[in-house]
């Protein structure tokens, strides 16, 4: 496999979105669509007095697609509970399929998943909801991106573009343009998606020194060492997965040891050793995600992947079979032990999120219009409903604050 090149430093910042000025990120506000919960989900100081308990929520949507939504959707939550309330809808996004808060959780970052691809910062937290502007990603179809740990940078992966994107973050959460863009080569043995790359997801390891980088379309995973001085990325080492595998998304352990690979076509998730010195990733033996001799009423996906925040046990989801698999995690996380699988309570879990805590975890149901939440049984690692779910058009994200 030929290695990887860069484009355009500097110039990938120039598609930015309709909305933004040639000069720079302009600052506008949009109308949030709300009821009288939203003051309470953006206020902190009013929610701390009146209802100390309920913490914001925000939803990724497809804004293109028949029934999608109309940008970012706004919620709240009660942790106690786990009951989710829409309070209102952030306009002016294309396409807001993933979503990710900076370390302080002042700023949301959106990716703006289309032809000319690009990622919104919103400054959140405080009033309603403002849009400080988008750029360019340099790529086709951002379909994830992830914050520095410091919150210095913000990294995007280019599905289609089959790229991935470094943006420098001022002090204030805005974007400025694209310092570095990585461009993926090579291709699989699935025709219908492997036909070139396909970068899926992009996250710093647990120390912040690496950057990794998952490519659906490649069978590998990617290890960047970043500049933090010029926010560009060196390549280190490269993990190949099984031959059309396709690798989607990945999650570490808590003790930086262990990576956790999902691989979306073969539903097998795979236990990877992590050199946290050097960043290599040395896959080891593929599991399925699905209990021996499963049949879903159609092809299933692998979507999501979680740790909880003890390291003990592992979730995934899986579209097609409509479920959330949960794994328990063992040998210090070298090894998986299957637990249970428990049904998403809707169709198609493109997303799972766990709350801070970690006794909660919501699942994005994207083809039945719904989010479901679980209480999480912190002993066992098993999942039970509670309540009825959140209808949400075309819900592709849930990030839970």
């Amino acid at each position: 496999m030929s290695s990887d090149t860069r484009t355009g430093t500097g110039a990938a910042g120039s598609a930015d979105s309709p909305a933004d000025s040639d000069s720079g990120l302009s600052r506008r506000r949009f109308t949030v669509l709300a009821g009288a919960g939203v003051a309470a989900a953006a206020l902190p100081g009013t929610a701390a007095r009146a209802a100390p308990a309920v913490r914001p929520a925000y939803l990724g949507t497809y804004t293109a697609q028949p029934g999608g939504g109309a940008g970012i959707g706004l919620a709240s939550y009660r942790p106690g509970s786990g009951r989710l309330t829409p309070t209102g809808v952030l306009g002016g996004v294309a396409n807001p399929s993933f979503l990710a808060l900076s370390p302080d959780g002042r700023t949301l970052y959106a990716v703006d998943e289309r032809a000319e691809g690009a990622v919104t910062a919103v400054r959140v937290g405080r009033g309603a909801p403002e849009v400080l502007g988008s750029r360019g990603t340099g790529g086709a179809d951002p379909c994830h991106l992830s914050v520095h740990p410091g919150g210095r940078f913000l990294f995007s992966a280019n599905y289609t573009g089959g790229s991935v994107c470094v943006h420098p973050v001022g002090r204030d959460g805005t974007l400025g343009e694209a310092c570095d863009v990585v461009q993926h080569k090579g291709s699989g043995p699935d025709p219908e998606r492997q036909a070139g790359p396909h970068a899926h997801m992009v996250v710093m390891d647990p120390a912040g020194r690496y950057v990794l980088a998952v490519d659906l379309g490649t069978d590998t995973v990617h290890t960047y060492r970043l500049d933090t001085g010029s926010g560009r990325l060196q390549e280190r080492s490269r993990a190949t997965m099984r031959p059309g595998a396709g690798p989607r998304h990945l999650a570490f352990h808590p003790s930086g040891t262990h990576a956790y690979v999902v691989n979306e076509l073969d539903s097998t998730v795979v236990v990877c050793d992590y050199d946290r010195r050097t960043g290599a990733l040395t896959p080891g033996t593929p599991r399925p995600t699905l209990p021996p001799g499963t049949e879903p009423p159609e092809r299933n996906y692998p979507a999501g992947v979680l740790v909880s925040p003890d390291g003990r046990y592992l979730y995934v989801s899986n579209r097609g079979h409509d479920s959330v698999a949960v794994f328990a995690v063992e040998c210090g996380g070298a090894a998986l032990r299957p637990v249970s699988v428990t049904p998403s309570g809707g169709s198609y879990p493109r997303h799972i999120a766990l709350d801070p805590s970690g006794t909660l975890l919501f699942a994005a149901n994207q083809k039945s219009g719904s989010v479901t939440t679980f209480r999480v049984d912190r002993a066992t690692g098993g999942l039970s409903s509670a309540g009825a779910p959140l209808t949400a058009p075309i819900p592709v994200c849930v990030l839970p604050g």
